[in-house]
């Protein structure tokens, strides 16, 4: 039997240039267009967004002439004088008779500070990391309440689900920051990740319980025959199953999470899209800004994206999936 000739757009090779120049045209069109805008761009002042040198100074207490004693700079006066100790790391900026007024540099340190962009990403990271422990564990509890055989568990579960998945995050967030946390007294970074975990815990009860129930019966009933009771049956046999099963779209529901924790900056948590708000504020430089944030967010995304891959190319092997 002849093989049946391949259409030429089924070629990868010639689907591969064709995307890639599509986005180098596309590319050149936006870069065309903002060139015609009236607008400064300022990407020098980007590297300091990320990294920046801190210049430290000690000053000339009053008018006068310098005389060094070790570790110790005296500034003499017409009618009085002062010692300033010169802390280890300081390097002087005077020298022996040098005339001094009042407020001049006497000795400086200089050192390399995280940027405000780096602070964020920091903090970004710690509440999505608390925020995804949380809705996982919500998420499992929440699955099992809804498979369970007692019908108050169901019900309680269903309901939660549905009003959460219904509601908004931003009012949600809004709720528990102004009512709850203000009841309980809970710090404002938790009351954000807690607010988190609670409306990806919903989701993520979803998806689990769907993967559990996709597992054939004949697991349970084989389980059974073995001697397993019901918790060493979800535990051993039917868990890793639907972990695997539901990996996919639980790594797209962290994405998300780590997305949608931009929204805890309206509780003026200092994360990357407060810190960009702040930035934008004071160098009035908002398309540099906004690009190198959302460049940070793609980062993190692509890499828990990358990450997925992996662990789930590593179970297609050992199989199950």
């Amino acid at each position: 039997m002849a093989k049946e000739k391949q259409h030429f757009l089924h070629n990868k090779t010639l689907g591969h240039i064709v995307a890639v120049s599509f986005y180098i045209i596309l590319g050149y069109m936006l870069f065309m267009a903002a060139s015609k805008m009236n607008y400064i761009w300022k990407w020098s002042g980007v590297p300091k967004y990320f990294v920046y040198e801190k210049i430290e100074t000690l000053t000339a207490p009053l008018d006068g002439k310098i005389r060094i004693h070790g570790s110790h700079v005296i500034v003499e006066g017409y009618d009085n004088s002062k010692e300033v100790e010169i802390e280890k790391g300081y390097t002087l900026s005077v020298n022996e008779g040098d005339s001094v007024y009042e407020n001049d540099t006497l000795a400086h340190k200089t050192s390399t500070q995280l940027g405000p962009l780096l602070e964020g990403l920091i903090v970004t990271l710690e509440i999505s990391g608390v925020a995804a422990i949380l809705a996982f564990s919500i998420g499992s509890l929440l699955a099992f309440m809804r498979i369970s055989s007692y019908q108050f568990l169901k019900d309680i579960a269903t309901i939660y689900i549905a009003v959460i998945r219904g509601t908004p995050l931003l009012v949600q967030i809004f709720i528990f920051y102004f009512i709850i946390a203000t009841i309980f007294e809970i710090e404002r970074f938790f009351a954000g990740a807690i607010s988190l975990g609670l409306f990806f815990g919903a989701y993520i009860a979803e998806v689990l319980r769907g993967a559990i129930q996709s597992i054939d019966k004949g697991q349970y009933e084989a389980a059974k025959s073995l001697g397993m009771n019901y918790p060493q049956t979800m535990l051993y046999i039917i868990m890793p199953q639907a972990l695997k099963r539901a990996l996919p779209t639980l790594v797209g529901e962290m994405i998300a999470l780590v997305k949608d924790s931009s929204l805890v900056s309206v509780i003026s948590i200092t994360d990357l899209t407060k810190v960009g708000r702040e930035i934008v504020a004071n160098t009035f430089s908002p398309f540099e800004t906004w690009l190198i944030i959302a460049a940070v967010y793609f980062g993190i995304t692509f890499l828990l994206t990358v990450l997925g891959h992996k662990i789930e190319n590593r179970m297609k092997k050992q199989g199950g999936m």
